[in-house]
């Protein structure tokens, strides 16, 4: 289901690279995004039965180039590590509206980062930007499952515009969400979860990100019951351009492709784990590097 989700913060520590590099290079203010690229695979939109279900993220995102519009490596020392757990709560009602189940999740990321530039080094951890949002879940067969979602972004991370590591973004988004899984036990399992981000200005630096499309993907093949292999990972586009002080930043948007190899392990006892890496290529004005991810999802 598209509720079973990584919140954690791929890069919000590239928050403030904007203050050391051109913006022109950058896409959305410094380049990073609020949304986690890449974080759902498999059975994103198979809402579990009415109950309450915990699940337990955690990720490590490491990178050591920016790319600029044209997908060249920018002249600038970096790199940037970031890992987070990410506890999540979903509860799944009773309630029935237009055929589909209604859901409710939180997501709170405690994120531990490091960034390095050009000889300057920081370091932060604790809570980040948390996730709230609501859901509808449509079973159309044993099969095919589909979700409708709008979820909200809260500005809860630590923030200041000075800093060169951030893990939050100092802004609020709206992130309207439909996905769609196809689930055979013995057979093909594919899935995707699309989603549109508006994002709010920084009343900091008075910078409004663009807004973003994205979603994020997987295809495999069950081995057995309780194994599926494939691949996973995500589309990135950003469609509008970035405003700073009112005026558009043109020539900047970002954009990215990543994919790698993904499996998930089903209990048959109501809990599954699912493990994946992907690499992202095809950069532009963004940074480029690797993700993992683990997800453990159980009933409460």
């Amino acid at each position: 289901m598209a509720m079973l989700r990584l919140n954690a913060l791929r890069f919000a520590c590239l928050s403030s690279l904007a203050l050391f590099t051109s913006q022109a290079a950058m896409a959305t203010e410094g380049g990073g995004s609020s949304a986690p690229m890449g974080a759902d695979n498999w059975a994103i939109a198979a809402m579990p039965p009415p109950g309450l279900y915990a699940q337990i993220f955690a990720s490590h995102y490491q990178a050591d180039s920016l790319r600029d519009n044209h997908g060249n490596k920018v002249p600038v020392d970096f790199s940037v590590r970031a890992d987070a757990v990410s506890p999540r709560l979903i509860w799944v009602t009773d309630q029935k509206i237009l055929g589909g189940s209604l859901a409710f999740h939180s997501i709170m990321p405690l994120v531990d980062m490091k960034v390095d530039l050009n000889g300057q080094s920081q370091s932060k951890r604790g809570l980040g930007d948390m996730y709230f949002g609501s859901a509808l879940g449509f079973h159309h067969s044993d099969k095919l499952h589909s979700l409708i979602a709008l979820d909200v972004i809260a500005p809860t991370g630590e923030y200041d515009r000075h800093d060169l590591a951030n893990i939050g973004r100092n802004y609020w988004v709206v992130e309207p969400v439909i996905a769609a899984s196809y689930i055979d036990p013995t057979g093909l399992n594919a899935d995707i979860k699309m989603m549109y981000d508006f994002n709010i200005e920084n009343s900091a630096t008075n910078y409004r990100s663009g807004q973003e499309f994205h979603f994020d993907y997987s295809v495999g093949w069950a081995v057995s019951p309780s194994w599926v292999v494939g691949v996973g990972g995500y589309f990135y586009r950003q469609t509008t351009d970035d405003r700073a002080d009112g005026d558009e930043l043109t020539a900047n948007k970002g954009r990215a492709f990543a994919i790698g190899p993904s499996i998930k392990y089903d209990s048959g006892k109501g809990w599954f784990l699912s493990a994946k890496w992907q690499q992202e290529s095809s950069v532009r004005n963004r940074a480029e590097g690797d993700a993992y991810w683990l997800k453990l999802v159980f009933p409460i």
